[in-house]
C-alpha cells in the first residue's frame, strides 16, 4: 500500500480538489515530457489557479521536504520536465490567458501557462506580433519557452526569447513573490534580475506572469526553398541575403542531403518541390511592409540564379505553397517512427564553421561504425540539429555516440544546447561548453535561491 505523503493534506486544503490531483492514473501523464526520458508517476499534481497559490504550495513543499518539478506544456527534449521518483509537480496549466493588451507601448501581460500561438494570435490580432516561434506553438507555454529562453525558426530576425521579456513575476522556493513586471525599456536599478530565471529551467524560480514586448506585424512574407552546391554556398548566399534585405531577413534554414533523402525519400514525409539532388537545401525567408517586397526577392533571387549561387529553386506563390515549403523543415518531427531509436542533438556552431563540424562529425562518427545521421539547422544563428540512429544496426552506445559529438562540440567551442536546454539529458556534458569557474558560479546561484534543493531537483547543474 502506498504511503500518503505528508505534505498532501496542507496542500489540499489550500489548493482545494480541482488544484490537486493524487491520483496515480491521473498523475501518470505528468510524468515526463517530449524528449524521451522516462518519467516517474509524481506524487501529487499541483494546479495553483494564481500567484498566491503558487506562493503557499511552495512554502507547504519546503515545509514537508517536497520536491517540485515545474511544468508548462510538457514539449521541451532535454528532460527539464521530467519527473524524478518522489517529486511532486506543480502545473501552470490553470494559470493560462492574456491579462492585458498595450497596443501603444505594444506590450502584453499574460499568466505564465499561456500557448504560445494564444499570444501569437492575440497580438495579430491587435496589429502586433510576438515574434518567438518554434513548431510546438500550440502546446508550448510562454513559461516554458521563459524557462528554456527559446529560440526558434525567427532567431535571425528577432534574437532569442530573453530579447522579449520586459518584466517577470517569480515565485522563490520558499514563496517569496519577486514583483518585477516592470514595462520599462531602459531600467539600470541595480541587478536586471529577470535574467537569472529566463533560461534557468525553472531550477531557481517559477515564472508566474511576464511582461511580453511584441513587434509590428509584417503581413507580407516571401517564401523559396533553394538547391544548392554546398555549404559554402549556402554562406556566401546568406551574406548577400543579409547585405541585401537587411532586418527584413527573418529565417535562414539548412538541411543537408542526409536529412533532405531520408524526409522527401525514404520516409516520405514531405513531398520535394525540387527536381535533382544538392549539396545542401536553403530555405529563405523575408517579412516586409513594402509593396514592392516581392518584386525585390524575385530579383535577388534571380541575380543569385545568374551568379550561380542557386542551382534550382522555388518561390511560394500563395499560403499553401508556403506551408508546403516549411513542411519539409517542419517534418523533423514526425521522423521518429521511421528513424527508430536515435540521438537527438541540439548543438551550437559558429556558423561559419557549421559546414566543415557536420563533415568533421560524420567522419568521426564513421570511424564508430555509425553510417545513418540526419542534418539541418539554422544556418543563420549555428544552430545544428543533428539526429544520430541508434538503432540495433549500429555498433555503439548512445553513450559512445554522445561522447564523440560533445567532445568534437569542446574542440570547435560549440555549446551542448543551443535552444533547447540542459534538463537531465545534458547535464553531464555541460563542462563540453562551461568551464569549471562558470559550473561553480551556477551552483552558488542555486544553493542561494534554492538551498534546499527541491526546485526541479536533477536538472542543469
Amino acid at each position: 500500500m502506498t504511503t500518503r505523503h505528508p505534505a498532501i493534506d496542507d496542500l489540499l486544503g489550500r489548493l482545494g480538489v480541482g488544484g490537486l490531483i493524487v491520483d496515480p492514473a491521473d498523475c501518470a501523464r505528468y510524468a515526463a515530457d517530449l524528449s524521451g526520458e522516462p518519467g516517474a508517476v509524481p506524487v501529487a499534481v499541483l494546479r495553483p489557479a494564481d500567484t498566491d497559490a503558487v506562493a503557499d504550495a511552495l512554502r507547504i513543499c519546503r515545509r514537508h521536504g517536497l520536491p517540485i518539478v515545474p511544468q508548462g506544456g510538457r514539449t521541451g527534449l532535454s528532460g527539464g520536465a521530467v519527473c524524478l521518483d518522489g517529486n511532486a509537480v506543480l502545473s501552470l496549466e490553470r494559470m493560462s490567458g492574456v491579462i492585458a493588451v498595450d497596443p501603444d507601448a505594444m506590450t502584453m501581460c499574460v499568466w505564465a501557462g499561456t500557448p504560445l500561438q494564444t499570444v501569437q494570435e492575440r497580438a495579430r490580432a491587435v496589429g502586433l506580433d510576438y515574434p518567438v516561434d518554434i513548431g510546438s506553438r500550440g502546446s508550448a507555454t510562454i513559461g516554458g519557452t521563459i524557462a528554456t529562453n527559446a529560440g526558434g525558426i525567427r532567431v535571425v530576425r528577432h534574437g532569442m526569447t530573453r530579447q522579449h521579456i520586459l518584466g517577470l513575476e517569480v515565485v522563490l522556493p520558499d514563496g517569496t513573490v519577486l514583483d518585477g513586471l516592470g514595462e520599462l525599456l531602459k531600467d539600470n536599478a541595480g541587478y536586471d534580475l529577470k535574467h537569472l530565471f529566463i533560461g534557468s529551467e525553472g531550477t531557481l524560480g517559477i515564472v508566474t506572469r511576464a511582461i511580453l514586448r511584441l513587434v509590428p506585424a509584417t503581413v507580407r512574407t516571401n517564401t523559396a526553398l533553394l538547391g544548392l552546391a554546398g555549404f559554402d554556398t549556402a554562406l556566401s548566399l546568406l551574406a548577400s541575403a543579409r547585405r541585401h534585405f537587411g532586418s527584413d531577413l527573418v529565417a535562414f534554414e539548412g538541411m543537408w542531403p542526409s536529412y533532405w533523402d531520408f524526409v522527401c525519400g525514404e520516409a516520405r514525409l514531405a513531398r520535394s518541390p525540387l527536381a535533382g539532388r544538392h549539396g545542401i537545401y536553403a530555405l529563405v525567408e523575408t517579412a516586409h511592409d513594402r509593396s514592392d517586397g516581392e518584386a525585390a526577392f524575385e530579383g535577388w533571387l534571380g541575380e543569385q540564379l545568374q551568379a550561380g549561387r542557386v542551382e534550382d529553386g522555388v518561390i511560394a506563390q500563395s499560403l499553401a505553397e508556403t506551408r508546403a515549403i516549411w513542411s519539409v523543415r517542419e517534418a523533423v518531427g514526425d521522423v521518429d517512427p521511421a528513424l527508430g531509436p536515435h540521438v537527438n542533438f541540439d548543438l551550437g556552431i559558429a556558423p561559419r564553421l557549421l559546414g566543415r563540424f557536420v563533415e568533421a562529425c560524420d567522419a568521426a562518427l564513421g570511424r564508430l561504425g555509425v553510417h545513418r545521421s540526419l542534418h539541418l539547422g539554422h544556418i543563420g544563428d549555428g544552430n545544428l540539429h543533428l539526429l544520430v540512429a541508434t538503432g540495433h544496426e549500429q555498433p555503439c552506445s548512445a553513450h559512445a555516440i554522445e561522447t564523440v559529438v560533445y567532445g568534437l562540440v569542446d574542440e570547435w567551442s560549440g555549446t551542448v544546447t543551443a535552444e533547447h536546454g540542459v534538463g537531465t539529458i545534458k547535464r553531464q556534458w555541460l563542462a563540453r561548453c562551461r568551464t569549471e569557474n562558470q559550473l561553480r558560479a551556477m551552483r552558488q546561484l542555486k544553493g542561494l535561491f534554492d538551498p534546499d534543493g527541491l526546485l526541479n531537483p536533477g536538472k542543469v547543474v
